[in-house]
């Protein structure tokens, strides 16, 4: 397993009596497990005697789940989260892995930098991978030390947060980026048109007086990196993106060939700019709620395969900013521990298609699957290192932010009732939850 979690000595393992779901396929089978590696997928297993056993009767195992775009925040704004109580999250959620993103404070433009990042997440409850900055300071100025940080295993590269503004720049970065064999994702935002904006600009920011971010802010520079992946064959992945037209922008890049991945976040296809209406930060995102019809385009992407994956875009916040006023307070909703069952109560998907969304599909964007010499998403099957999720896709559960992992309690679902919810956990053979209860 790569930075962020080492394997040890640990008791047999085995999960009984649940389907296992991965990207070959779905069929009834027990999984056992010793010393973190699965050793036997089947029906009617036995283990040793003094093993666990995780009953996963009338549930899916499935390959643990990938986020690729978690606010940690550690370094620097600690009191919001750290990478303990945001990977405790991510278990609850399960989640076994994360990508962890560079703005934080220092931003993650450096190998101390990311070294120390590499070095609290010893120990932690979920694989943390780092998405390097691509830019020094992630001001847009000068190219971030990529190679570097790629050395270190850095796959993933952005300045979330903040689209890279200058063209000329994101198409260097492209051309090295494509020598390294790494990705580079984008926030995509431009700065010029989205200028003040604190909501989505349309008839809900008119009603209620407040500057707007229009579509077209997203959209431009969604258009200006797919020309620049065609121009270099770079790999652009971008970031959760919310908007009919940049859904649009992608099917007919994908349809072309264009090496161009996309994510998007649960509140996209959740919730739209009306819930603004009372002037609540806790619908404050960025990029921000959009109309009804940007959240079906984004519901079709899911289904139609223009979108790679759900990603949580993970952004908890300390009280004390999410309760300024609305036009004051920052973006961001907390993601890990509701991603998977928003996706279940709301998407007219298979179990298998939403934890391909979750998992598999991630982990290659990420660099974190098998096939680029990680261990996440892979299939389960004897010789793969047990990153597992046991899914109860029928249970019910009502969001209590208090009763949440984060430091943080800014989430927009508090007293919804969702379907779907994680039993177990498995990091590596360990079980880090079970029955939804976090072991350490």
């Amino acid at each position: 397993m790569s930075e962020g979690h080492a394997m040890g000595t640990m008791p047999e393992l085995l999960i009984r009596g649940g389907t296992v779901i991965d990207r070959t396929g779905e069929r009834r089978a027990d999984v056992r497990v010793v010393d973190g590696t699965v050793v036997e997928v089947g029906k009617g297993l036995s283990a040793s005697a003094g093993a666990t056993e995780l009953d996963a009767g009338g549930c899916a195992v499935t390959p643990g789940l990938v986020d690729l775009h978690t606010h940690l925040r550690e370094p620097g704004r600690e009191e919001a989260e750290t990478v303990e109580s945001g990977t405790r999250a991510a278990a609850l959620g399960g989640f076994t892995a994360v990508v962890a993103m560079p703005n934080t404070d220092p931003p993650l433009d450096s190998a101390e930098s990311v070294r120390n990042v590499f070095a609290l997440a010893e120990g932690a409850m979920a694989q943390v991978a780092v998405a390097g900055a691509i830019t020094v300071g992630r001001a847009g100025e000068r190219l971030a030390p990529m190679a570097e940080l790629a050395a270190l295993g850095v796959r993933l590269f952005t300045d979330d947060g903040d689209g890279v503004q200058s063209a000329g720049l994101m198409l260097r970065a492209l051309q090295y980026a494509t020598g390294l064999g790494v990705t580079l994702g984008q926030h995509c935002e431009d700065r010029s048109l989205a200028a003040g904006g604190t909501m989505h600009e349309g008839a809900w920011s008119s009603r209620l007086g407040l500057p707007g971010m229009p579509s077209e802010a997203e959209e431009v520079m969604v258009a200006r990196d797919i020309a620049l992946s065609r121009a270099t064959g770079g790999r652009v992945h971008f970031l959760h993106l919310s908007t009919a037209g940049s859904i649009d922008l992608v099917r007919r890049a994908r349809a072309e060939g264009i090496p161009v991945t996309a994510e998007v976040a649960p509140h996209h296809f959740t919730l739209t700019d009306g819930c603004t209406s009372t002037y609540d930060p806790i619908f404050k995102v960025n990029p921000p709620l959009r109309t009804q019809s940007d959240v079906d385009a984004v519901k079709a992407a899911l289904m139609d395969g223009t979108a790679d994956a759900i990603a949580t875009d993970h952004a908890p916040h300390s009280p004390e900013l999410k309760d300024l006023p609305f036009d004051q307070a920052p973006p961001g909703m907390l993601g890990l521990e509701t991603a998977l069952a928003l996706a279940i109560t709301e998407l007219d998907l298979t179990l298998e298609r939403i934890v391909a969304l979750l998992s598999w599909q991630p982990a290659v964007i990420a660099g974190l699957d098998p096939d680029h010499g990680g261990c996440q998403g892979g299939p389960i099957a004897p010789g793969a290192v047990a990153n597992l999720c046991v899914i109860d896709p029928t249970a019910t559960w009502t969001v209590d932010p208090k009763s949440m992992a984060s430091r943080s309690r800014n989430t927009p679902y508090s007293g919804r009732t969702l379907t779907g919810r994680v039993r177990h956990t498995v990091l590596a053979g360990e079980p880090v939850v079970i029955d939804a209860e976090a072991q350490r």
